[in-house]
C-alpha cells in the first residue's frame, strides 16, 4: 500500500489515492491534519519509548548510543516509559499547557533538521523524534485501511530551513529518509512540496498551462515556475516541466513570531526604559518568542537569562511589566505565546480587529490587535516571501499564465494581497489550502508505485 505523506512544519498529513482521486486519512479526533508537535516526560523518553515499545532498530552507532544513554537517564531518574509517555499532535499540546514545566514539549520538528552545526548525536536524537511521528501517523493510516503501508512519497521544501545550502539540504532529506525507513517504510520517495500541490492544480487543467506555484507552509516557502497540463500527468519524469523555483526558510511560522514579538511582547515590557531612561535590551524578549531558533531558546532558557530577568525587573521603570517574561522564562511558555499570535493571526483573516488573551501569563492580560497591525507586525517576513516569487520567474524566461497559492498561510487577506499587487495581471488560484500537497503526493505516489 503507498501513501502521500507531506510530513510539514505545521500539520502531517498523509493520502491514499483511490482510482486517481486522493483521499487524505484522520489522525487526530476525526481530523486530517496532525499538529506537528511532540511531547515526552522528558527528551530521552523518545528513543526508549521507540525501542522498548516498537522495536525499532538502532541500525548505527550514533543511535545505539543515543539509546543507550537515554535508558541509562530514564533508569537514574526513575522515570517509567509507557506505551502512552509520547504524545503527538493537539493531545501532546494540551499536555504541554496544563504542566508546561514538567513536560517536554516540541513545535515543528522539520525546522530544526537543515541547521548548521549538528553534532552526530543531535542528527540522531532527530531521527528519533522524526521517526516517532512518522511511525505514529503510519499506524493511525494503517488502522483505517486495515492494510500495511510500505510505501511512501514524501514532500520535502526545495530548501530546508538552515543557511548550508544544498549540503545542509542533503542533511535534512537523509534525516527524513533514515527516520520513514526504520518507521516502517520499505520504499520511500520524495518530491518538491510545491510540485505535488501543483500537481493537483493540474487535475482540474484541460490545457498546458504555466504555473507560479506559491506554497508557503509552516517553516518555508516554496516556489515554483510549472509547465502543467494533460499532457504531463502521468510522466515518471517532471524535470523538463520544470522551469524555475527558488524556496527560502521563511514561513507561517515566522509571521507567527514577528506578530507575538510585535504586538504581545511590549506587554511583557518590549521597548522599554530603565529607571535611569536607557533602552533595555529587546535580545531576551525576541529569543522568548524564536521558537524556530535552538540556540535563542537555549538563550533564553539558560540560568544566566533567569538572572538578568530579574536584574531587569529591579531596573526596569516598569518591572511589573517585565516580570511577566519571567514568568514566561520559569513556566517555559514561549510556544503558548507564538500559539496565541498563530490564533490571532487566523482570526484577522476574517475580522478586522481581535482581541488576544494571555490570561496563561497574568490576569487580565491582553492585546487587541487590527488588521493594520499584523500587516505592519509581517511586513520584514512577507518581503522575503515576495522575493522567491521574483527569484523563482527571474530563473525562467516566461511569465505564469496563472498563480496556484496554496499552504496554511494562503488564506492571509495580506499575504495574498502582496501578491496580487507584485502580480497584477496574472490571476491567482487556490485549492485546499491545508491538503494539496498532500493530495499531489498522494498522486505522484500512484504514479511512482503502481
Amino acid at each position: 500500500m503507498f501513501i502521500g505523506f507531506d510530513y510539514g512544519t505545521a500539520n502531517c498529513s498523509i493520502a491514499v489515492s483511490d482510482n486517481g482521486t486522493p483521499r487524505l486519512l484522520t489522525l487526530e479526533n476525526g481530523q486530517r491534519l496532525l499538529p506537528s508537535m511532540i511531547c515526552a516526560p522528558t527528551r530521552e523518553a523518545i528513543s526508549e519509548w521507540l525501542y522498548r515499545h516498537h522495536q525499532v532498530p538502532t541500525p548505527d552507532s550514533e543511535g545505539t548510543a543515543l539509546l543507550q544513554r537515554a535508558l541509562r537517564y530514564n533508569r537514574e531518574e526513575d522515570i517509567d516509559v509507557t506505551p502512552g509517555s509520547v504524545q503527538f499532535g493537539l493531545t501532546a499540546l494540551q499536555q504541554y499547557m496544563v504542566d508546561p514545566e514538567d513536560v517536554w514539549f516540541v513545535k515543528s520538528p522539520k525546522s530544526f533538521l537543515g541547521a548548521n552545526g549538528l553534532k552526530p548525536q543531535q542528527i540522531a536524537f532527530f531521527e528519533d523524534l522524526v521517526c516517532a511521528m512518522m511511525l505514529h501517523i503510519r499506524q493511525q493510516g494503517e488502522t483505517q485501511l486495515d492494510r500495511p503501508i510500505e510505501q511512501a512519497v514524501i514532500g520535502r521544501p526545495i530548501n530546508f530551513q538552515g543557511l548550508g545550502g544544498e549540503e545542509a539540504n542533503q542533511q535534512a532529506q537523509g534525516i527524513l529518509l533514515r527516520a520513514a525507513q526504520r518507521a516502517g517504510f520499505r520504499d520511500v520517495e520524495f518530491q518538491f512540496e510545491p510540485v505535488a500541490a501543483g500537481l493537483d492544480f493540474e487535475a482540474t487543467l484541460q490545457k498546458e498551462t504555466r504555473v507560479l506555484v506559491v506554497d508557503i507552509g509552516g517553516g518555508t516557502t516554496d516556489c515554483s515556475m510549472l509547465l502543467m497540463g494533460p499532457e504531463w500527468r502521468h510522466k515518471t519524469d517532471r524535470r523538463e516541466s520544470l522551469l524555475g523555483h527558488s524556496g527560502c526558510r521563511v514561513g507561517g511560522n515566522d509571521l507567527d513570531i514577528m506578530l507575538a514579538f510585535k504586538t504581545l511582547m511590549p506587554l511583557l515590557g518590549l521597548g522599554g526604559n530603565t529607571q535611569k531612561g536607557t533602552a533595555l535590551p529587546a535580545l531576551p524578549w525576541w529569543n522568548a518568542v524564536a521558537i524556530n531558533d535552538v540556540p535563542a531558546q537555549s538563550d533564553f532558557y539558560s540560568a544566566a537569562s533567569g538572572k538578568l530577568l530579574r536584574d531587569l525587573i529591579r531596573d526596569a521603570e516598569h518591572g511589573d511589566k517585565v516580570s511577566h517574561l519571567l514568568k514566561v522564562w520559569q513556566q517555559k511558555l514561549s510556544y503558548r505565546l507564538v500559539r496565541a499570535a498563530e490564533e490571532s493571526k487566523i482570526a484577522l483573516s476574517e475580522m478586522k480587529e481581535t482581541d488576544t488573551s494571555l490570561a496563561f501569563i497574568a490576569a487580565q492580560l491582553q492585546a487587541q490587535i487590527s488588521a493594520a497591525q499584523l500587516e505592519e507586525a509581517i511586513n520584514q517576513p512577507l518581503e522575503r516571501i515576495l522575493e522567491q516569487v521574483h527569484l523563482a520567474l527571474a530563473t525562467c524566461e516566461t511569465k505564469p499564465e496563472v498563480i496556484y497559492l496554496t499552504g496554511g498561510s494562503a488564506r492571509s487577506p495580506v499575504l495574498r494581497a502582496a501578491l496580487q499587487h507584485a502580480l497584477p495581471d496574472t490571476p491567482i488560484a487556490s485549492g485546499d489550502d491545508f491538503a494539496s500537497v498532500t493530495a499531489g503526493l498522494a498522486r505522484w505516489a500512484e504514479v511512482m508505485f503502481s
